[in-house]
């Protein structure tokens, strides 16, 4: 079985970054990709709009996860096709290590959709109007945090408002109970192993040693 946490419940500080097809190079520029593990990334997220001055990583105080109410974001609310551009796993990689579990967008590149099931981090779709409605709420609330519970498919803000969404069953269940793709595969031996049986009982030629 794999190492990964289970995850039936995501919570924390929502970042408020509503934009349209923030792209991977946006995530992570490529200039800050210098190692092919998933550590080092952090600091280069965003790097772009995060920093005045790259290099010497001069923070933009307008930005919004350099702003003290959002820092430890946990949750970021973002934009019709995030994740678009090239496939670079990176982008996620970069986010999970600076501690974003969670993205609320109305779409997502695919790649970068199936890269967060793989790396823990759920991509969940909903509608632009519900992002606006709590996106409006975080802005304004005291503690501007969210729940995400995979398991209801809910998410519920700090005044009580519920907002429901769907995920396909598989990544569902990775996210959830802290799955990879073997262990997916895994949740069905009994079903794999008595189909062997059968095979073997009528091909057993295949099967000879």
């Amino acid at each position: 079985m794999s190492a990964r946490t289970p995850m039936p419940l995501v919570s924390g500080v929502a970042a408020p970054l509503v934009r349209a097809n923030i792209d991977t190079d946006i995530i992570i520029p490529s200039r800050e990709i210098r190692s092919t593990t998933k550590q080092g990334l952090k600091d280069g997220l965003f790097a772009g709009w995060r920093y005045t001055d790259i290099d010497a990583r001069v923070a933009n105080p307008d930005f919004v996860l350099n702003q003290p109410r959002y820092a430890d974001a946990k949750i970021i609310l973002g934009g019709p096709n995030f994740g678009c551009g090239s496939s670079r796993e990176h982008a996620v990689w970069a986010l999970h290590e600076y501690g974003v579990r969670a993205v609320i967008a109305p779409s997502f590149n695919a790649i970068f959709y199936g890269n967060c099931i793989r790396n823990s981090l759920a991509p969940v779709t909903l509608s632009e109007e519900y992002i606006a409605t709590i996106a409006a709420e975080i802005e304004s609330a005291d503690t501007p945090a969210l729940e995400i519970d995979l398991v209801q498919s809910e998410i519920r803000t700090p005044s009580g408002a519920r907002f429901g969404f769907s995920m396909p069953d598989e990544p569902r269940e990775m996210l959830v109970n802290g799955f990879d793709a073997i262990d997916l595969t895994l949740t069905h031996d009994e079903a794999i192993n008595a189909h062997r049986a059968r095979d073997a009982a009528a091909r057993s030629w295949v099967y000879a040693r």
